[in-house]
């Protein structure tokens, strides 16, 4: 039965990271977490909201430390955004298993197992309140899952950005090293760029800023957070102009 409690946003996009699958483990898929992370998004889509995500690959496979490690960049980024494909099916498992209706789309065609990216459908999708989950990000190189949110975002006309962190917001050094970290209620996208705040890469902040696409960032850890947040509750930092 869907809460008729009034929500802040009608349409948003989740971001997170590979590694908020992993749970305590080093690599891969932990699926209790992906569980867990499912039911967050349950209650938020309870909330009538439509929901669109991209998720990471960093859990299995990170493009750029592939590069590092000699591979060529192009081949080491297609590999991350296949990881980001099966990361996706991760998920739509566990939401379908909650009864929520959802659909993965692929920005690499691979019929088998998901559908290609057309945008007009991935909007009626969203229209009749399924779930869409972006993979393999942009589709091309060198472009971050950070940068192929924000392009969705802009894309399905969502209303802000939600980025899923293992911190409450976003704070002007780490506050895992730093005791005396302080955090931000509100950030500009220029100080995120000139003060380096590590919120999400720069094209993807410059993207936001160009689309006037607030980023809320806030902690996936933090149970009810999510749903928290749309109810006009919690803490977490907004970045907007």
């Amino acid at each position: 039965m869907t809460d008729l409690t009034p929500v802040t946003y009608n349409r948003v996009m989740l971001k997170i990271s590979g590694e908020a699958l992993m749970g305590d483990q080093g690599y891969g898929l932990h699926p209790p977490t992906v569980q867990r992370i499912a039911r967050e998004v349950k209650s938020v889509h309870d909330l009538g909201v439509e929901i669109c995500m991209v998720i990471g690959g960093g859990n299995i496979f990170r493009g750029l430390q592939g590069s590092a490690q000699g591979m060529e960049r192009t081949t080491a980024d297609y590999m991350g955004m296949l990881a980001t494909v099966m990361n996706a099916l991760a998920m739509q498992s566990a939401l379908e298993e909650l009864g929520i209706h959802t659909r993965v789309i692929s920005a690499i065609p691979m019929d088998q197992v998901c559908e290609p990216y057309i945008r007009r459908r991935a909007v009626r999708h969203l229209e009749k309140k399924r779930v869409c989950i972006f993979a393999a990000g942009t589709g091309n190189p060198y472009f971050t899952t950070d940068t192929a949110a924000t392009l969705r975002a802009s894309e399905m006309a969502c209303e802000a950005i939600f980025k899923g962190t293992k911190v409450d917001g976003v704070y002007d050094k780490d506050p895992v090293k730093h005791a005396d970290a302080v955090r931000y209620d509100h950030v500009s996208y220029d100080e995120v760029l000139a003060k380096h705040l590590n919120v999400m890469d720069a094209s993807a902040i410059a993207l936001a800023r160009d689309n006037d696409l607030p980023i809320i960032v806030f902690s996936l850890d933090e149970p009810g957070g999510f749903q928290g947040i749309l109810r006009g509750e919690g803490t977490y930092t907004r970045v907007s102009d």
